[in-house]
């Protein structure tokens, strides 16, 4: 293990932390908030402590998978520690735990919140929220990378660490580049959304903050009601980035490059189906709760999208929906987005090669000396990929069940518990019951706060990072 390599990139990460808390900083000084002493304090923090970590260069740079998952793991746990600094410092979030788990939530683009009103909160602080969002969504090592030396061939074993979905693949030849490649469209279809919104009446302020929060998949609101009170243009605006922020990121450059078959390919079109599915039956199923089909249609397209996007705006209370809508919610929570996306949720490739995987076990069964492979878009996958999402779906659930038993020792019914756990491993935010769209995650003891900060980390980073974390392999010589 190479720790001193580790500690160098995470020392990296702190100075970057520094210069992405400019931004709340210039906030803070556009507005002329109190809050930004305590950003500037942040700041010197994270400058101090990651400079002294990357003052000397290790003479060994060599990085293979096992320093990939400690250094993504870690590099998430301190940046989230010292992101709630902010928070703490200016005393909006007074509770360490509280502000950690608000930090947590923003850069693993969760969007649960401890907050019961945030339109109170300084500006600077709502920023620092969404921005956490936009810095994560894609992946802050995917991003930092790009400037740290490293070869190619020790940043492929940090993305592949890092990206969501069962496998990783570089567009071009060199990481560095498809790293700048990602960034590039993840910038220009924020700036997209950013100019829309500005379109449809929002101001700079609030235009920024929601195409931040909707890049990232996150969800932070700076309004009580999250978008309830924007007008249907914005709303429509959001439905469409939400879903598009959710679909592979290499579909869009494949469509730059004139690649339409691989752009749309099964996983693409799996996932604009299920969405359209659950809108035509939300919507019929919940028509009579709404003043006409128009508009039962529109909210219930926002819905579909944030669960399914795992983004978590809100524009009505779907917690007062019919079962079978509340039902439907539910395992849109639990498929999420495509792989490689800024969604979280199990992914859409993963649920079509388990599917696959079923269809194949019960061929052998009735044929047992056939041989059959596995095949998405007339590829075969590997045999390693089947294992890697057998693997994680046993994961899942055992953490899922873990998560689920600690937290229920606080006393709160079974929905809740349930929602809230799968709303934190699926990087959702809102649950139902009293983890609903209208409410807050407050209420947790601390211990199940901790918990659900681990399985929001955990989700974010695939599960195995973090849990490698506590394998003694991972920490021979």
């Amino acid at each position: 293990m190479n720790f001193r390599m580790i500690k160098y990139i995470l020392g990296w990460i702190l100075v970057f932390e520094t210069l992405f808390l400019l931004i709340p900083l210039v906030t803070a000084a556009v507005y002329g908030e109190s809050c930004i002493t305590a950003i500037l304090l942040s700041m010197a923090v994270c400058l101090a402590v990651g400079g002294l970590l990357i003052l000397k260069k290790p003479k060994n740079t060599e990085l293979y998978s096992r320093e990939g998952f400690v250094i993504v793991s870690m590099s998430w746990i301190v940046l989230s520690i010292f992101g709630a600094l902010p928070f703490f410092f200016s005393g909006a979030i007074p509770n360490f735990i509280d502000a950690l788990f608000e930090t947590v939530s923003g850069f693993t683009t969760t969007g649960a919140s401890i907050l019961s009103e945030v339109e109170s909160m300084p500006k600077a602080m709502l920023m620092w929220r969404s921005f956490t969002h936009w810095v994560g969504g894609m992946g802050v090592l995917v991003f930092i990378m790009a400037f740290i030396p490293l070869s190619g061939g020790q940043n492929i074993h940090i993305m592949k660490a890092e990206s969501p979905g069962p496998s990783v693949s570089k567009l071009v030849p060199k990481v560095k580049t498809t790293a700048l490649i990602l960034y590039s469209i993840y910038f220009v279809l924020t700036l997209t959304e950013f100019v829309l919104l500005l379109f449809g009446g929002m101001n700079v302020f609030e235009a920024l903050n929601t195409s931040l929060a909707t890049a990232g998949t996150g969800g932070f609101g700076i309004k009580n009601d999250s978008l309830g009170s924007y007008s249907p243009y914005i709303q429509i605006v959001v439905t469409v980035f939400m879903i598009m922020f959710a679909i592979n990121f290499s579909s869009y450059y494949f469509i730059i490059s004139s690649k339409l078959k691989e752009a749309f390919n099964k996983e693409v079109r799996v996932f604009l189906t299920i969405v359209l599915s659950a809108i035509v039956i939300i919507t019929l199923n919940v028509r009579g709760l709404f003043d006409s089909i128009g508009e039962a249609l529109r909210h219930v397209s926002f819905t579909v999208a944030s669960i399914i996007s795992t983004t978590g705006f809100s524009t009505v209370d779907f917690d007062l929906w019919p079962e079978l809508s509340r039902t439907i919610i539910v395992l849109l929570m639990l498929v999420g987005g495509c792989a490689g996306s800024t969604g979280g949720g199990i992914k859409v490739t993963r649920i079509i090669i388990l599917v696959k995987g079923l269809a194949k076990e019960l061929e052998v069964m009735i044929h047992p000396k056939q041989l059959k492979k596995i095949t998405v878009d007339s590829k075969p996958i590997e045999h390693e990929i089947v294992r890697s999402v057998n693997s994680y779906m046993v994961c899942y659930v055992l953490l899922f069940m873990a998560s689920a038993l600690v937290i229920s020792v606080d006393g709160h019914d079974l929905i809740t518990n349930f929602t809230a756990v799968s709303a934190a491993v699926n990087n959702i935010g809102p649950g139902l019951e009293l983890v609903g769209p209208t409410q807050n995650f407050g209420f947790f003891s601390p211990i199940s706060k901790l918990v659900l900060i681990f399985d929001m980390l955990a989700g974010r980073l695939e599960l195995f990072p973090m849990l490698l974390l506590f394998s003694r392999a991972t920490w021979k010589k």
